[in-house]
C-alpha cells in the first residue's frame, strides 16, 4: 500500500517567541494612568489594574475587560487615550452591563434604583448610610456609635479597647490586693 504524502506541518512559534511578540517595549508603556479619578499602575494587566479603583473587584473588572474586548495580558499602560476614555465610559454605565446582584447599591432607599458607585461617591454614600442608621437609632447605628462590632461578632475576647482588664490580669490584680491586705 503506497504511503500518503505527508502534510506540511505548520510550526507554531515557541512559547518564549510568542511572549516576545506581544510584549510591548519598555518605552511604549505609560507607568501611571489616570482612570476614573484614580492613578493606576500602567505595568499591570487591565483587569488587575482596574481592581485598584474603589468599588471594582476582580470579578467586575474581568467582566469589563471582556465587554471592552481586550485580550488577557493587555497592559494598561499600552492603551491610548481613546481606549482609556472607553474604559471610563464603561465604568460609568456598569450597572447596565453587570448582573444586579453584582452591584453595590441595590434598591437604594433614596432613588429606588439599583446602581453601582465607585471612588469617592461610594465613600460618601456609605458615610450617609451610617449617619442615617445612627440618627434613627437602629441597632446597627447604636453599635456604630459605640464603636462596637456591627455584624454579630462576639466581644468577649476581641474588640477590647480602653481600660478593659483581661482574665489573666484580673487574677494577678486580685492576688496583689490579697497580698497587700495581709501585710
Amino acid at each position: 500500500m503506497p504511503e500518503a504524502p505527508k502534510k506540511e506541518e505548520k510550526k507554531e512559534p515557541r512559547k518564549e517567541e510568542r511572549k516576545e511578540e506581544h510584549k510591548p517595549k519598555e518605552d511604549d508603556i505609560k507607568h501611571r494612568v489616570r482612570v476614573a479619578g484614580v492613578i493606576l499602575d500602567g505595568s499591570k494587566d487591565v483587569s488587575q489594574a482596574l481592581t485598584d479603583v474603589k468599588g471594582i473587584g476582580i470579578r467586575l473588572s474581568r467582566i469589563l475587560t471582556q465587554k471592552l474586548g481586550y485580550p488577557k495580558g493587555t497592559k494598561l499602560g499600552t492603551l491610548n487615550e481613546k481606549d482609556i476614555g472607553r474604559i471610563e465610559e464603561t465604568i460609568a454605565r456598569v450597572h447596565t452591563i453587570a448582573k444586579p446582584w453584582m452591584l453595590n447599591r441595590q434598591r437604594d432607599y433614596l432613588e429606588g434604583a439599583t446602581t453601582h458607585l465607585t471612588g469617592s461617591d461610594l465613600d460618601l454614600s456609605q458615610r450617609e448610610d451610617i449617619t442615617k442608621q445612627k440618627r434613627i437609632k437602629s441597632y446597627r447605628g447604636v453599635r456604630h456609635a459605640l464603636g462596637q462590632p456591627v455584624r454579630g461578632q462576639r466581644t468577649r475576647a476581641t474588640f477590647r479597647t480602653g481600660s478593659t482588664i483581661g482574665v489573666v490580669r484580673k487574677k494577678v490584680v486580685a492576688a496583689a490586693a490579697a497580698a497587700s491586705q495581709k501585710k
